[in-house]
């Protein structure tokens, strides 16, 4: 049986930083040509970086990402490698300026590049363009119309297509298989969220055994802004049996020898023209350009180059969902700050979970020593408070420092005493405590060199529990798409799998309060948070109306008041920091509801 050796190259690109993105494929692609693959693939726009939004608009920026390609084109040798990148060229299409008039400009694609032998043998432009959840890709690019072309390496036939092309039924591997492919190689930027490895799983076991073609389907890792990607990167065979996958949340280079079985009968090209291009690419040719042994044609000479790889069936088990969910908050949180330049952070700890567990974030992420708690009590902080916030410090290795906050309370109550006469005392008191807390932790980041962590969860960010300016004051919002109940219930797990309490039960336990009042607590506020996080993911997530929340069983009275909180705090979450996105539908890129709006349906 004929086997085709593919490296599954699941690496972390920056967006933008084209020079170090190439220099990773370039690393990797050693590895895979030490490994003794026939071809290695990369990401999606691995070149570029993805999503790399409003950058492609910058044909100073395409200008780039081509010189890298073929920089990377130059290196290849007997390793083929499939590596995405953005493109420009074809049909010019009309675009406004910022005076209105318009320009052409070249059509711009979302692309991949096989490159081989010294030099790119193949591009072919993603045709099924997202735009919808998070994604936005009819804002720039032109979907690809070419002629499909396959490409013969070790004797297989070879198709490409580019993530969302493999998620539509009738997407290019339909006809790229009925015209003769054998095995189909799919860069992916694919970003995570909860549940969405399975739904992976189970659509490319359809389209690989639907089309009887094997399916190599690559997927980055790492964090970008509020998306993280999640690896996974999968091999299938004819029949859409699983072969071998990388792990969840790590770089990795996976070798698969993918089981190539006789073809049946091929039937005639479907509409439009679809052709073979064997290449005789050489295996062991230097960099000096030096010619190896011919080659037979179409095939790759893998004579002596077919070492054993340990990981060429290995199937990486995937992670329980709350595993998975904490390793997303984690990567997520570790990009965010040491792509932007950071090198520590500072947690504003109040003793209550949300805090609590943002520090435990950012210890796995950062490290002990990167991570610094502020504690800044007021005069209705409880002493327990302070007391579990250093029991937490104390057990996560994290340095903390108190800064008490009332010399300041007491300074601006005075100062605004005149304005505030004849009124009576309400949030506005209980505010300027938080966003005293807001002010010192940014002088903290600008002495300190800090980026700050915010710690609103989903369900307090929904219906505007927060201060602005005050607790959302901030460069990163690490559990901003986390509901409270989940933000429970992974303490829980956190302490579980450590077997000892990372978090002490004491901050789980203890009934939530923003403690700005004397025995203030959540639930004078607010319904018990698991009638609250029902209602917000049928509201939220679900996009129900309140008549249709009322119908299908939540209280009439409850749901009309949530809504409510909901619809007139959008103007906050516009104000927050960006967040980790782990869900169908996270405030942000996923959900847009205009500020003013009048619909109360």
């Amino acid at each position: 049986m004929r086997r085709l050796r593919v490296a599954a190259c699941q690496i972390n690109p920056m967006v933008g930083d084209v020079s170090s993105n190439v220099e990773l494929v370039l690393r990797t692609l050693e590895r895979a040509e030490a490994a003794g693959a026939d071809v290695a693939v990369f990401p999606e726009m691995t070149v570029s970086g993805y999503p790399p939004e409003d950058l492609v608009l910058k044909p100073g920026f395409i200008a780039d990402c081509r010189q890298a390609v073929a920089e990377i084109a130059r290196r290849t040798r007997g390793c083929a490698a499939v590596v995405g990148t953005v493109a420009s060229g074809g049909p010019a299409s009309r675009r406004n300026t910022t005076d209105n008039s318009s320009i052409d400009k070249p059509a711009i694609y979302n692309a991949a590049v096989l490159c081989a032998d010294g030099r790119v043998v193949l591009e072919y432009h993603k045709r099924k363009l997202p735009n919808y959840s998070v994604f936005d890709e009819q804002r720039y690019f032109t979907p690809g119309d070419h002629d499909y072309e396959l490409v013969e390496i070790a004797g297989v036939r070879v198709g490409l297509a580019i993530c969302e092309d493999i998620w539509t039924v009738d997407g290019p591997l339909v006809d790229q298989a009925a015209g003769g492919a054998e095995i189909l190689l799919v860069p992916n930027g694919s970003p995570y969220r909860m549940g969405k490895v399975l739904e992976r799983d189970q659509m490319l076991r359809r389209r690989a055994g639907d089309n009887h073609c094997a399916i190599a389907y690559v997927n980055q890792v790492g964090g970008q802004d509020e998306l993280v990607f999640d690896g996974a990167s999968s091999f299938y065979d004819q029949q859409g049996r699983l072969l071998a996958r990388a792990p969840q949340f790590e770089t990795a280079v996976t070798i698969c020898d993918v089981p190539i079985e006789e073809p049946p009968a091929v039937g005639p090209a479907p509409s439009g023209s679809l052709f073979v291009r064997r290449l005789p690419l050489s295996r062991g040719a230097g960099t000096t350009g030096e010619t190896a042994a011919p080659a037979v044609p179409g095939q790759v000479d893998t004579t002596g180059r077919r070492p054993v790889v340990e990981s060429s069936s290995a199937v990486a088990e995937l992670l329980d969902l709350d595993a998975e969910i904490w390793q997303a908050l984690v990567v997520g949180t570790r990009d965010y700050v040491q792509k932007n330049g950071f090198s520590e952070v500072g947690v504003a700890l109040s003793g209550g979970i949300d805090s609590s567990i943002v520090v435990a974030l950012a210890v796995d992420a950062l490290g002990p020593d990167r991570v610094h708690a502020v504690l800044m009590p007021s005069r209705f902080s409880s002493d327990h408070s302070v007391s579990d916030s250093i029991a937490l410090c104390n057990e996560l290795g994290v340095e903390h420092r108190i800064i008490p906050i009332e010399p300041a309370h007491e300074s601006l109550l005075d100062m605004l005493a005149p304005s505030f006469a004849g009124h009576v005392p309400d949030t506005t008191e209980e505010n300027l405590q938080s966003r005293i807390r807001g002010v010192v932790m940014m002088a903290l980041s600008n002495k300190l060199g800090w980026m700050i962590l915010t710690t609103g969860n989903k369900s307090e960010i929904a219906v505007g529990y927060s201060t602005l300016y005050g607790d959302t004051a901030g460069g990163y919002a690490v559990i901003k798409d986390v509901f409270k109940t989940r933000v429970y219930q992974l303490c829980r797990w956190r302490n579980r799998t450590a077997g000892r309490e990372i978090i002490p039960s004491q901050i789980i336990e203890k009934a939530p309060s923003a403690e700005l009042r004397h025995d203030q607590r959540d639930d004078q506020s607010l319904p018990p948070y698991d009638v609250l996080d029902a209602i917000l993911r049928d509201y939220v997530e679900g996009d129900l109306t309140l008549a249709e929340l009322i119908d299908v069983g939540h209280d009439a009275d409850v749901a009309r008041r949530i809504v409510r909180l909901v619809d007139v705090a959008e103007y906050k979450r516009r104000q927050n920091p960006p967040g980790i996105r782990i869900s169908s539908k996270a405030f942000g890129r996923d959900r847009r509801m205009p500020i003013t709006n009048g619909y109360r349906g």
